[in-house]
C-alpha cells in the first residue's frame, strides 16, 4: 500500500515554486549568465541585432582565409622547396605575391561602402567575388603544381607561371572576403558591442589557421602527389562551403533609386579626406611600424630555435604553438578590456610593451642556452601581437563613420598586410647579411656566431616598436585631454613625438 501511496503521490500535479524558490531560481541563472561572460571572454559579443548564432556563421569566412593562409605559406611552400626541388627565392617571391594585391584593400573598402547592388546588397558581392577568387586559384593551383613537376623546361616554366597565378588569385581573395566581411561584421554589430566581435573574428581565424595545418599535416603524413591535389581540390570546395553559409541572409536588402546610385563619391577624393586627418594618419603609421615589428620574425622564431638552441623539430613546432596560445590571450584580454571601455590606442600600446619584453627574452635565450626563456619569449609575441592588432583595429573603427568603414578597416589591412610582409622579407635578408658578415669575422670575435644574425633582426624589431609607441602616445592623450574625466597614461607611449 506504501508503494501505490508513493506512486500517487508522484503522479499528482505538483504546486507552483514558492516565491522563494523563484528568487532562488533567477539568482542561480544570473550567476551563471556572469560566469559565462567572466570566463568565455566572447559570449558577451553577440546583442539582439546580431545573435551568437549568427555572428559565429559570419566569422565562418576568417575560416576560410585561415586555411588558405596555411596553404599558401605553410604546406605548398615546403612541397615545392622539398619535394619539387625548387629554389627558395623562386618559392619566396610566389609566396609574396598576395601582397601585391593589399595596397587594394582600402580601394576595395571604400567601393563596398557606396556599392548597391541591382539587387541592393553593398558588401555581399564583394565577398561573393572574393570567393570566386580564392575558389578559382585554389582550383587552378594543383594543376600547376602537376605541370611543374614534369619533365622538361618548358613545362617547369608553364607550372611557375600558372602557380604563380594561383597564388595571385588566391592573395586578391583573401583580401577582398576579409576586407568586405570584417565591414559587414561592424554593420551588423551594434557599437557597444564592436571591439568583442571584432576579437572573435580574429579568435576564428586563428583558430582555422591551427585547425587547418593539423588535419593538412595528417593528411599528408604520407606525402603522395594525388594527396596534394585533393587536399587543395578539397580547400577549394571548403572555400565555397564556408563562405556562402557566411554571407547567407547576413545583410539586409535595401532599394535605392538610379539617381542616388550614380552619386558616388570619387576614391582620391575621399581618400584625400580620410587621410587629412592628423589623427588618422598617424594611426596608419603606428599600425605600419607595429605590424613589421611583430611580423619581421616570422620566419625565424623556430630556426632560431632549431640553430642556437638544438631544438628538434617537434621542439620548434611546439614555439609556434606558444605563439598562437598566447595570441589567443591577447585577443581575449582586448576583448575583454574593450568591452568593459578599455581605450584602443593604450590597449595596442601594452601590446607593444609587451612585445619589446618579448624580443628581450628570445634574444637573451641564445646567449643563456635557457629553452624555457625562449619559451615565454615566443608566448608574449602572440600576446602582445594580439593586443596590439585588435586594439588598432578598434581605433580605425573608431575613426570611421557610417560611409568610410569599409574604407578605414580596409587601409587597416592594406597598411598591416603590405608592411607585415615587406618586414618579413626584410627580417630574412638582415639575418642573412648579418650571419655572413659575423661568420667571417668583420663583426669582431665576440659576434662571430650565428646568433648575431638573429640578434640583429630582434633588435630592429625592438627599435620598431619603440617608433610605434612614440606614434601612438599623442593618440592616447588626444583621447583622454577633451572629454578631462581620463588623464591616466603608459610610460613609454609617452615619449614626445
Amino acid at each position: 500500500m506504501s508503494n501505490v501511496a508513493g506512486l500517487k503521490a508522484s503522479l499528482a500535479p505538483r504546486s507552483a515554486p514558492s516565491g522563494t524558490g523563484r528568487v532562488a531560481a533567477i539568482r542561480t541563472g544570473a550567476f551563471w549568465n556572469r560566469v559565462g561572460t567572466r570566463f568565455l571572454p566572447f559570449a558577451d559579443a553577440a546583442s539582439a541585432d546580431l545573435p551568437l548564432a549568427r555572428l559565429l556563421r559570419l566569422s565562418l569566412f576568417q575560416v576560410s582565409v585561415g586555411m588558405a593562409a596555411v596553404l599558401l605559406t605553410g604546406t605548398l611552400n615546403r612541397v615545392m622547396i622539398v619535394e619539387l626541388g625548387m629554389s627558395a627565392s623562386i618559392v619566396a617571391a610566389m609566396v609574396s605575391l598576395p601582397l601585391l594585391f593589399a595596397p587594394m584593400r582600402a580601394l576595395i573598402g571604400f567601393k563596398s561602402d557606396h556599392h548597391q547592388s541591382i539587387l541592393g546588397w553593398k558588401r555581399v558581392p564583394y565577398l561573393w567575388f572574393g570567393t570566386l577568387l580564392q575558389f578559382g586559384g585554389l582550383a587552378l593551383l594543383p594543376f600547376a603544381l602537376l605541370v611543374m613537376s614534369g619533365d622538361g623546361p618548358g613545362m617547369a616554366l608553364a607550372g611557375r607561371i600558372g602557380a604563380g597565378v594561383a597564388f595571385l588569385l588566391v592573395g586578391a581573395g583573401m583580401h577582398t572576403t576579409q576586407t568586405a566581411g570584417l565591414a559587414l561584421a561592424t554593420d551588423l554589430a551594434p557599437e557597444a558591442t564592436r571591439p568583442r566581435v571584432v576579437a572573435l573574428l580574429y579568435v576564428m581565424l586563428l583558430l582555422g589557421m591551427m585547425v587547418s595545418a593539423l588535419v593538412i599535416g595528417r593528411l599528408l603524413a604520407d606525402f603522395t602527389p594525388t594527396k596534394l591535389v585533393q587536399i587543395v581540390q578539397g580547400a577549394a570546395v571548403l572555400t565555397m562551403v564556408l563562405n556562402i553559409v557566411a554571407l547567407w541572409k547576413q545583410e539586409a536588402r535595401t532599394r535605392v533609386s538610379a539617381a542616388a546610385r550614380e552619386a558616388k563619391p570619387e576614391f582620391g577624393e575621399a581618400w584625400t579626406t580620410f587621410i587629412a586627418r592628423p589623427r588618422t594618419l598617424r594611426l596608419l603609421i603606428a599600425v605600419g611600424l607595429g605590424a613589421a615589428a611583430f611580423s619581421m620574425q616570422d620566419v625565424l622564431l623556430e630556426p632560431y630555435g632549431g640553430q642556437i638552441l638544438g631544438l628538434s623539430v617537434g621542439a620548434t613546432t611546439s614555439l609556434t604553438a606558444l605563439w598562437a596560445l598566447g595570441m589567443l590571450a591577447g585577443f581575449a584580454l582586448a576583448a575583454r578590456r574593450l568591452g568593459q571601455g578599455g581605450e584602443p590606442h593604450r590597449l595596442a600600446g601594452f601590446g607593444g610593451v609587451a612585445g619589446i619584453g618579448a624580443f628581450l627574452c628570445v634574444i637573451f635565450a641564445g646567449p643563456l642556452h635557457s629553452v624555457g626563456l625562449l619559451a615565454i619569449g615566443a608566448t608574449a609575441i602572440g600576446f602582445g601581437g594580439g593586443l596590439f592588432s585588435v586594439g588598432t583595429l578598434t581605433a580605425a573603427m573608431a575613426v570611421s563613420d557610417e560611409s568610410r568603414t569599409g574604407l578605414a578597416l580596409g587601409a587597416w589591412g592594406a597598411v598591416q598586410a603590405t608592411c607585415g610582409g615587406a618586414a618579413i622579407a626584410l627580417g630574412a635578408v638582415l639575418r642573412d647579411v648579418v650571419s655572413s658578415a659575423a661568420a667571417g669575422n668583420d663583426l669582431g670575435a665576440t659576434l662571430a656566431g650565428p646568433v648575431t644574425g638573429y640578434g640583429a633582426v630582434y633588435l630592429v624589431e625592438i627599435v620598431l616598436l619603440l617608433g610605434t609607441l612614440v606614434a601612438l602616445g599623442p593618440l592616447v592623450r588626444g583621447m583622454d585631454a577633451p572629454g578631462g574625466s581620463r588623464v591616466t597614461r603608459f610610460g613609454l607611449a609617452e615619449f614626445p613625438a
